[in-house]
C-alpha cells in the first residue's frame, strides 16, 4: 500500500492511500472548514485497512443475509448492496460510495457548512443546506471528456449522492453503457444502483467483445464471468434494446424507492428516468 498523502490546494482537500483517491471541498467560514477538514482526514487514516480487514467477505455475492463483518464502511457497504440482492452483487459495488460517505460523514459532523462534497473517482457524497446548491457535469464518455449534460442539485431533491459506472470505467461491467449516473440518498446506495443499471444496458450484437473477468483482472471477484471489454459502432436496434433493458431497472428501483433518477448514455443517445420533482438535466431526453 503506498503512504497516505494528505493536502489542501484550491480550497480542496486530497486524501489519497493505496487505491483511494479522493477530492473534497466545504464552503462555509474559514474556521468550520479547516475543522471540517481536519475531522476528514482523521477519519480517512485506517479506512484501507478497515476494507481490507474484511475483504475476504466483501468480495463475496449476497444472498440477502448479513454476513459477519467487523468496519463500519463494510458496514455500509453491505447495508448499501442488501436492497440489490435480488441482482448478482457484491458488497464491493459500493466501496467508493461508501468511503465517500463515510468521509463526507466525518467532515460535516458539528460543523456549520454551507454546503459540501466527498469525490472518491467518481463517486460523490453531498451535503447541501437550504439555498446552497451545486452543479453536477456529467461525462458520457472519459475517453473524449467534456461536459454532456449537467443537474442543478438543491436540498430539497433528498439526493446525498451520485455515481457514475459503464464498460469505459475503472470497474468491470456485465453490460455495454458508455455511462450510466444515478443519484440517490448516499454514495454508496448510488454506486450500487449505477454499477448494476449499467450492467443491465445489454444486447447481442457482433461489436461488443467480451471476456471473463478473471483474464481482464486476475483479483476481480467477478470469476469467470463474462465482462465487456470493447464495443464497436452497434446496430440500431441492439442500441434500442439495451437501452429499454437499462431504463426498465432504473425505473424498478426508482420505484421501489432505492433511486430518485438515473441518466443512461450510449454511443450518443440518451434517456432519463426521475421523479416528477427532479434536478434539472442539461443535455439529457427523459
Amino acid at each position: 500500500m503506498s503512504a497516505y498523502v494528505r493536502h489542501v490546494s484550491g480550497g480542496r482537500l486530497h486524501l489519497q492511500h493505496g487505491p483511494i483517491d479522493i477530492i473534497a471541498r466545504a464552503w462555509g467560514s474559514e474556521a468550520e472548514i479547516n475543522a471540517a477538514y481536519g475531522q476528514a482526514s482523521a477519519r480517512f487514516v485506517g479506512v484501507l485497512e478497515e476494507i481490507v480487514a474484511d475483504l475476504a467477505v466483501l468480495r463475496r455475492p449476497l444472498d440477502g443475509a448479513t454476513p459477519l463483518i467487523r468496519g463500519a464502511v463494510p458496514r455500509h457497504m453491505v447495508a448499501a448492496a442488501l436492497p440489490f440482492a435480488d441482482r448478482f452483487v457484491t458488497p464491493m459495488a459500493a466501496v467508493a460510495g461508501a468511503v465517500a460517505d463515510e468521509v463526507l460523514a466525518a467532515m460535516t459532523a458539528g460543523r456549520a457548512l454551507e454546503r459540501a462534497y466527498v469525490n472518491d473517482g467518481g463517486d460523490i457524497a453531498l451535503h447541501l443546506t437550504p439555498g446552497h446548491g451545486l452543479k453536477a457535469g456529467i461525462v458520457d464518455n472519459q475517453d473524449h471528456p467534456h461536459i454532456d449534460a449537467d443537474a442543478e442539485l438543491t436540498v430539497d431533491l433528498g439526493v446525498g449522492g451520485l455515481a457514475t459506472s459503464g464498460w469505459r470505467g475503472r470497474s468491470l461491467s456485465f453490460g455495454i453503457a458508455d455511462a450510466v449516473t444515478v443519484f440517490a440518498r448516499d454514495a454508496a446506495t448510488a454506486d450500487v444502483a449505477a454499477t448494476l443499471i449499467a450492467g443491465a444496458v445489454d444486447a447481442q450484437d457482433a461489436a461488443i467483445e467480451r471476456r471473463p473477468a478473471c483474464d481482464v483482472r486476475d483479483d476481480s471477484e467477478l470469476g469467470e464471468r463474462p465482462v465487456t471489454v470493447a464495443v464497436g459502432p452497434l446496430m440500431e436496434s441492439s442500441i434500442v434494446t439495451a437501452m429499454n433493458a437499462g431504463v426498465a431497472l432504473a425505473k424498478d428501483y426508482r420505484a421501489r424507492g432505492l433511486i430518485s433518477h438515473a441518466y443512461l448514455a450510449l454511443q450518443s443517445r440518451r434517456r432519463v428516468v426521475a421523479l416528477n420533482r427532479h434536478p434539472h438535466l442539461a443535455g439529457a431526453r427523459s
